[in-house]
């Protein structure tokens, strides 16, 4: 049948081939009226003749102008232009789009680009550079392959001038995907399905072919015999998008397609297991800051005013260069002494404590080395032996982009040995944003056991004047936060502290202060304090010899507004930046995490 825009079609054409004859009539009329003033009597076979054959080229031409417009193309299409791959290219199909990446074909095997993979497949392929080796860290254990390391069929992986591929079977064997590759076809391509949703089929009634596009003028890529079953990616109201059992996706007729039966693929891929460490009940975690070793002698006094505190972290381990070289402040004493006081004790292992470090450690170097990682880890399993501390807070500050991928390899690796020891493993994050974005949060909530979220500075000394914590900051980075980790691993930490700003000159300074010494500042300078309802917390300024000043404070009220935020989302606890902040009475707020 002709569809109906056809047939509006078919209705232009005539009508302008009915005005086309008319004209031609009117021509010829007024020729046959000057000739037969010429000659009378003669001119009237001469026209019909002429007519006749001005009629039959007109007819002929229209009609060679409707086959050309509207009939079905036999144009074939040119595969490889379709997949856009030349030479021995392997195109991708991912989820039934073509890749603008390719993967190639070697030793009888297909390979994927490793980039590819970890952007669309999975992350965990970690691929060393410096080193030429492949790192796949498995929940207890940890798989390293190099270019000699063979799999089923050959090597695991390929370096090119182009970069490192993966083997197609080892990345289904780590994956849940499914896969259909036609690598020994002329046009070599593989399809890749990571959706395990049933989708619709359909049996072709008749031969037909599946072209590029929706239309009969769209070029053929292949044809599909009658009785032959397609998948359907696509309906709409005369084609649909198919993709064929030979590998090939294009459009069909409707009219040539019956229903079919709907597929519900199911996956046997076991994924692994990334067990976690739980506290029994919530945690209250106090920051304990140590920069020299007569600092862990504060313990007592620290956590004697830290009612209701159930876990304590000593900044005892801080890297120091590339090589993983890192200064301790450990002690046998202080975790004994936090274990009799019924202490968990979480030992942290930062960067960013002293000038040594923030001047001399590139952090995407040292991550970026597996041999330096392993070596780290090591030694940091050894101080967890010699101590007897229960675990690690890691608090990897200041990161660019680029060290991302290997700080969160750095994460899995350490994350292996603390599972096999029995260890909790902690991570420090900023609030989330689209800058801090790799430190790649969903994959803590994976394979640490707690991601604790750094809900203070919003304004930081060097920027701009403005609280520390206000509630809506706070609210916000614990609602995206849970969009990656359960909120049984999500702890949100408070400040302790608050800054007040100088402003002079157009200039802004900044110094931090405990809450105690806040409110000493506040009195001596008699600061009047009003109730900021937004902020959540008490705001004041005040003219002085050094300028402009202002403050937002931090203390009971800002402090509970915080702590029923973690109440409210059913946190795995809190954490607080810094012991020896804070007078005694706020734990008396931050003790009603339970």
């Amino acid at each position: 049948p002709v569809s109906s825009i056809m047939t509006v079609n078919c209705k232009q054409i005539i009508g302008t081939y009915t005005l086309f004859c008319g004209r031609i009539k009117t021509i010829i009329r007024k020729l046959e009226d000057r000739m037969s003033r010429r000659r009378k009597g003669h001119g009237c076979g001469i026209t019909v003749l002429v007519l006749l054959f001005i009629f039959i080229l007109a007819g002929g031409g229209l009609g060679v102008l409707f086959a050309k417009k509207y009939m079905p193309s036999n144009e074939l299409a040119d595969k490889s232009r379709v997949f856009g791959i030349k030479g021995g290219q392997v195109a991708l199909i991912l989820d039934n789009q073509v890749q603008e990446e390719k993967g190639i074909y070697e030793d009888g095997q297909v390979y994927l680009p490793v980039n590819w993979v970890n952007e669309h497949l999975n992350e965990r392929f970690y691929w060393d550079e410096g080193e030429k080796l492949l790192v796949y860290a498995l929940p207890e254990s940890i798989v390293y392959a190099d270019e000699s390391t063979q799999g089923e069929k050959g090597p695991l992986f390929k370096v090119t001038q182009e970069g490192m591929y993966l083997s197609l079977g080892v990345v289904v064997n780590y994956t849940d995907i499914r896969t259909q590759a036609f690598a020994t076809s002329q046009i070599k391509r593989v399809f890749i399905d990571t959706s395990w949703q049933p989708y619709d089929t359909a049996v072709l009634k008749k031969t037909g072919q599946i072209r590029v596009k929706g239309g009969v003028k769209s070029q053929i890529i292949t044809e599909a015999a009658a009785g032959e079953t397609v998948d359907v990616l696509e309906t709409m109201d005369k084609w649909s998008r198919v993709r064929t059992a030979d590998g090939y996706i294009g459009y069909v007729e409707n009219r040539k397609l019956e229903a079919g039966e709907q597929v519900a693929p199911v996956s046997t891929f076991e994924a692994p297991v990334y067990t976690s460490i739980s506290m029994d009940g919530k945690v209250r975690l106090g920051f304990h800051q140590v920069t020299r070793q007569e600092g862990n002698n504060t313990l007592e006094d620290y956590a004697s005013n830290a009612r209701g505190m159930n876990v304590i972290v000593p900044t005892w381990f801080n890297v120091v260069s590339s090589d993983g070289t890192y200064t301790s402040l450990a002690s046998k004493d202080y975790v004994d002494k936090a274990h009799d006081m019924g202490l968990k004790v979480w030992a942290m292992v930062e960067n960013v404590s002293t000038q040594e470090s923030i001047k001399n450690l590139n952090t995407k170097t040292l991550m970026s080395s597996t041999s330096t990682r392993k070596k780290l880890i090591e030694k940091l399993m050894n101080e967890a032996d010699t101590y007897g501390f229960d675990g690690f807070n890691l608090d990897f500050e200041s990161l660019k982009a680029e060290a991302g991928p290997h700080y969160v390899q750095f994460i899995r690796e350490m994350s292996v040995a603390c599972r096999n020891k029995g260890l909790v493993l902690s991570v420090d994050n900023y609030v989330p944003s689209s800058y801090t974005a790799f430190y790649n949060r969903k994959e803590q909530g994976i394979v640490a056991d707690y991601v604790i979220v750094m809900g203070y500075d919003e304004h930081y000394a060097g920027g701009e004047a403005g609280s520390v914590s206000s509630i809506p900051y706070v609210r916000e980075g614990i609602e995206n936060t849970l969009k990656e980790v359960p909120k049984e691993k999500v702890i949100n930490a408070v400040p302790f502290y608050t800054r007040v700003w100088t402003v002079n000159e157009g200039k802004t300074s900044s110094k931090a202060y405990g809450i105690s010494d806040a409110r000493q500042w506040v009195e001596e300078n008699q600061v009047e304090l009003t109730w900021d309802k937004l902020l959540g917390q008490y705001y004041g300024e005040t003219v002085s010899g050094s300028g402009q000043q202002y403050i937002w404070m931090e203390e009971e009220d800002s402090m509970k507004l915080k702590i029923d935020l973690i109440k409210e989302f059913d946190l795995a606890g809190v954490a607080c930046w810094k012991l020896g902040f804070e007078p005694a009475d706020i734990w008396d707020i931050v003790s009603e995490v339970k």
